[in-house]
């Protein structure tokens, strides 16, 4: 047995002292891991050599994860042993293998041809990409408070198109000052945009502390050379945003939120005479903003398709208020909108930030204590219902959103089974879109099962959390339903629009069709968990997800 490169894992403790669920799976900077660990290179060899001793001892084979600690004596305790490794895309053990120059499809060959050797079983040749590819730049992270999600959907718009026939794609990290970097295989699989800027910016350190242990790594395995070799070696280059544009070809926008979505990136990009995907300048702009997109809908006067009640609030104002007036200016807003409850989020941010179900006018008040003390997440359960902790945005929120909150029928799963109890007819739905040939082809909606109130960044885009059912069920939204309410959808696009690609939020009124328009997504997450990709698979000609990238491009005419 070989034992690859260990990672250090930093996590705040503040919370609770258990590495969770959340903690583990979901990129947030309450976790930091490390890879290359901070401790010395005697450490790393004598974690590396107890591993391998252990992995013999147990009689495991071909693969695992070993799971422990490093004492401050330097004593290591090992906890957990894993025979299955975790195989998400930017798992500990792509991470790691990267490190030493294998790509995920090195790592996976090599596995299951030590395991065909055992059994006998002969293993077909790899096929071997033609050199004549498009180029394409992939750009995600920035500075918004979506940046995870971007660098969730950018890697795996990578990755997918890594094996593409037509295009070749690299890979680019905006970080939190809005500088890119252009990266390597192996600094492109960790979990935070925080993370690999900082391994960009210790990249020839790290190469030179490691290089001697990553060399005595792959001669273990035998591995003289690798594909990704070449790209391992050589390292980050930082550039500003004006340089990155000049060397492209093809951009692959991976941005949610800030300059990506609100048609600032786009107009650059259109000027420097770039090709990129989803929507122009305008539309980006027009759809950035959740109170002026839902005035333009409102505009065209479309039957059976509303917005929500909503008014802009100024945080400025609201915080001078007495208790009493506060109280009063809730209660008349509900009497407005003739709602129970209120829902509160920003004009400009998406991906769940800053959304929150405000049932008092107190909660109200703790809302606003959260905007000014400027914190990055507010915790659990500091609202009624509230399960999980809530990214806000990392810019200084000056007004927001207080929306009328519309309550669904009560969907639910208990014991595998689908639990539906009808209130007042709305459920809510996610639709997305393709352009083809300049025909919207919308894809079939998926049914939003949500734990909470609020649809929560985990059960969006953290695989095995969220359930969307797609297509609804026939005994919840019946077909003649679905395909009116696409219609409406279909046409809502064209009016607003919107090119490409897409995705709207609406809640639909199960019996009738009509929509209550929620958001339009212009740049929506491709994550690899994301219904974008469902629903694509949905389709009566089933677009499988790299399939699916390479049409979004190819549809720009590049």
């Amino acid at each position: 047995p070989v034992a690859i490169l260990p990672t250090e894992i930093e996590t705040d403790y503040t919370e609770n002292q258990i590495f969770d669920y959340r903690k583990k799976y979901l990129p947030t900077r309450r976790v930091t891991y490390h890879c290359p660990p901070r401790f010395s290179t005697e450490i790393m060899e004598a974690i590396q050599i107890q591993a391998e001793q252990l992995f013999k001892v147990l009689g495991m084979r071909d693969f695992g994860r070993f799971d422990g600690w490093v004492l401050p004596n330097g004593n290591i305790w090992f906890s957990d042993f894993n025979p299955i490794s975790g195989m998400e895309q930017n798992s500990f053990l792509f991470q790691q293998a990267a490190r030493i120059g294998l790509s995920h499809q090195h790592v996976l060959r090599y596995i299951v041809e030590h395991a065909c050797q055992r059994h006998q079983i002969p293993l077909p040749k790899p096929s071997i990409l033609q050199e004549k590819r498009k180029p394409v730049h992939v750009i995600f992270g920035g500075n918004t408070s979506e940046r995870q999600v971007a660098l969730m959907s950018g890697t795996n718009v990578w990755l997918k198109l890594l094996s593409s026939k037509l295009y070749d794609p690299k890979p680019f990290l905006m970080d939190l000052e809005g500088s890119v970097w252009t990266l390597p295989y192996s600094l492109t699989l960790n979990h935070t945009v925080e993370e690999i800027a900082e391994n960009c910016q210790n990249a020839k350190t790290d190469a030179a502390r490691l290089n001697l242990l990553e060399r005595k790594t792959r001669l273990k395995l035998g591995l003289i050379s690798s594909v990704q070799e070449k790209d391992k070696m050589h390292q980050p280059q930082k550039m500003s945003l004006t340089q990155f544009i000049k060397q492209a070809k093809f951009v692959f926008i991976g941005f949610h939120g800030g300059m990506g979505e609100n048609g600032e990136f786009q107009k650059r990009l259109i000027k420097a005479g770039i090709k990129f995907n989803g929507s122009g300048e305008s539309v980006s702009r027009l759809c950035m903003d959740k109170n002026t997109t839902a005035k333009h809908i409102n505009t065209f006067k479309q039957k059976d398709i509303e917005t929500i009640p909503e008014e802009i609030v100024s945080v400025d104002h609201l915080l001078v208020l007495s208790k009493k007036e506060l109280e009063l200016f809730w209660h008349t807003l509900r009497k407005k909108f003739h709602a129970q409850y209120l829902l509160a989020k920003p004009r400009a941010d998406g991906c769940s930030s800053g959304i929150v179900r405000l049932t008092s006018a107190q909660e109200l008040k703790a809302y606003l204590n959260c905007i000014k003390s400027g914190v990055s997440a507010i915790p659990k359960d500091t609202f009624h219902h509230q399960l999980n902790p809530i990214e806000m945005p990392l810019t200084p929120v000056r007004e927001f959103l207080l929306q009328k909150y519309i309550e669904t029928d009560d969907i639910h799963v208990t014991h595998h089974q689908l639990k539906y109890k009808k209130k007042n007819g709305w459920v809510e739905i996610t639709v997305g879109f393709l352009e083809q040939a300049g025909t919207i082809q919308v894809f079939q909606p998926s049914l939003t099962v949500t734990e909470g109130d609020i649809l929560s960044v985990e059960e969006k885009f953290q695989g095995g959390t969220g359930i969307n059912i797609t297509p609804p069920p026939k005994e919840i939204i019946k077909p003649k339903i679905l395909t009116h309410g696409k219609e409406l959808l279909k046409e809502l696009i064209q009016k607003i629009g919107l090119q490409g690609y897409g995705r709207i939020d609406a809640f639909m009124h199960v019996t009738t069709g009509r929509l209550i328009i929620i958001e339009v997504n212009t740049l929506p997450a491709l994550t690899p968990s994301t219904v974008f990709f469902h629903q694509a698979l949905a389709e009566p000609s089933p677009l499988f997800p790299k399939q699916l990238i390479e049409t979004i491009i190819q549809n720009t005419g590049y």
